[in-house]
């Protein structure tokens, strides 16, 4: 009987009344002014969106967009900043200065660039764009993602850029071809895809192109490579050893190909083979292709191999292509085995030997028929060194691995490594710990190396706990 009156006293209380900031506790009442503060500005982001969409079509109506090209950005800038003027007095809305100055340059990047993508390709820290729909689009600084506050409008104003960065490079998306490759004109790469393949809005990731292209200097400064490894690669690449360079996505493939290509002399002839053209080599001598897809008609398509076998009529001493991906592992074998030495190349793959049967998997896919002893020994005599990189969890990239390739026996391609990344685990911040050490066997080049006027000394193989 007490327990009920004890439940009734309590359902006979008054219901609470609305929160009265003066009698909640200071930690609720400074949560519900922070919750309220950022309620008023979550309203006003969207009203000034919903501002800023009226004030596009107000442009799209009254700029001569034919003209665009022709007057300069101070005079464009002018007049978007008048027509705005004009349309925030008709729809009687009152912006603060700094609102009105950030809509004038959302306007202009609307009109200019890519809308809210123009901020994030311009700002230098960050090096891939990922957008996964119109409310989430994340970047990466540092080798590590985060969401940024870019938003779209609706899914229709990412199309309306999505379409604005395929057309400038006469391409097409829809949902008959629901997926393209691209390129900005500064030479970023873009892959896009849209519904109804991308289930919840359309898929944009942009690797951005870096002007200045790490050296392997600036390499060492930043603890990707170690110095005897810079040594080694040095010596390889001068004695015309074909390398390839193997790593996963995002791992510096290409920037390492970009920097080892600095030993090539300056008097050899470079034939580069890209399927979107980044290598920025310093020799005189370099001739450079880029392939091409189809057009909109299906037509007019151009493949890295069709760009490998005519490099082969162009008297390259040495020929490198961005990437093997295809049936061009074909022509690209043969190079190296009938004279161009010296040549390189990247691969995905998780590890060296996965890269040869990466290599061996992509002659099978060509269509060639050949017994599995005759492709490995084909693989052995053109490839001889594997450089693997890797992105660590901390979102460094370093030089995990430098294997050689000293031939075949029965069908296994003999290897081994040279140089290797020991990893030791994570520091209190969560960083990679670990050092670059020679795995104390001699290269099997040592002689070749001499030969070429690039002795390296014998204790630079030693492993740091071998004896001395």
């Amino acid at each position: 009987m007490a327990m009920f009156s004890k439940y009734q006293r309590a359902a006979n209380r008054p219901a609470p009344g609305p929160a009265n900031l003066a009698t909640l506790p200071p930690q609720t009442a400074t949560d519900l002014a922070a919750n309220s503060k950022i309620a008023k500005q979550q309203k006003r982001r969207e009203k000034l969106a919903d501002v800023k969409l009226q004030l596009h079509q107000a442009i799209l109506d009254k700029l001569n967009l034919a003209a665009i090209e022709t007057v300069s950005e101070a005079d464009l800038r002018a007049e978007i900043a008048a027509i705005s003027t004009e349309t925030l007095n008709d729809l009687q809305v009152v912006l603060n200065r700094d609102e009105r100055q950030t809509i004038n340059q959302d306007l202009f990047d609307e009109v200019m660039g890519l809308g809210p993508l123009e901020p994030l390709l311009k700002d230098e820290t960050v090096t891939d764009i990922l957008v996964n729909g119109p409310d989430n689009v994340f970047v990466e600084r540092d080798g590590r993602l985060s969401l940024s506050n870019v938003r779209f409008k609706d899914d229709k104003h990412l199309a309306r850029i999505i379409d604005k960065i395929v057309s400038a490079v006469g391409r097409r998306v829809d949902e008959s071809n629901p997926y393209v490759d691209a390129r900005l004109p500064d030479g970023s790469r873009v892959n896009v895809m849209v519904p109804p393949i991308a289930l919840d809005g359309a898929l944009v990731s942009i690797r951005k192109f870096k002007q200045d292209k790490l050296t392997i200097a600036e390499l060492l400064a930043h603890g990707a490579i170690s110095e005897p490894m810079a040594r080694y690669l040095n010596a390889a690449v001068a004695c015309r050893l074909n390398v390839v360079i193997s790593g996963g996505t995002g791992s510096g493939k290409t920037t390492m190909l970009n920097a080892l290509s600095a030993f090539i002399g300056h008097s050899e002839r470079i034939l580069t083979i890209e399927d979107t053209a980044e290598l920025q080599l310093q020799q005189p001598h370099v001739g450079r292709m880029e392939s091409r897809p189809a057009n909109v008609e299906g037509k007019g398509i151009i493949t890295p191999r069709d760009c490998l076998r005519n490099a082969l009529r162009m008297r390259p001493d040495r020929i490198i292509v961005g990437e093997t991906r295809g049936d061009e592992v074909i022509d690209m074998l043969q190079a190296m085995n009938t004279g161009h030495d010296g040549s390189m190349t990247t691969i995905h793959a998780n590890g060296p030997r996965d890269g040869l049967s990466r290599i061996e998997n992509m002659i099978a896919l060509a269509g060639i028929d050949m017994p599995i002893r005759a492709m490995r020994s084909q693989i052995a005599s053109a490839v001889n060194i594997i450089v693997q990189l890797a992105r660590m969890p901390d979102g460094s990239r370093r030089m995990t691995s430098i294997c050689e390739i000293t031939g075949i026996e029965g069908e296994v391609i003999s290897m081994q490594e040279i140089f290797a990344f020991e990893r030791r685990g994570l520091d209190a911040d969560g960083n990679v710990m670990g050092d670059f050490a020679a795995t104390g066997t001699r290269s099997h080049y040592s002689k070749r190396f001499q030969q070429w006027g690039h002795a390296l000394p014998a204790d630079m193989f030693a492993h740091p706990d071998d004896p001395a």
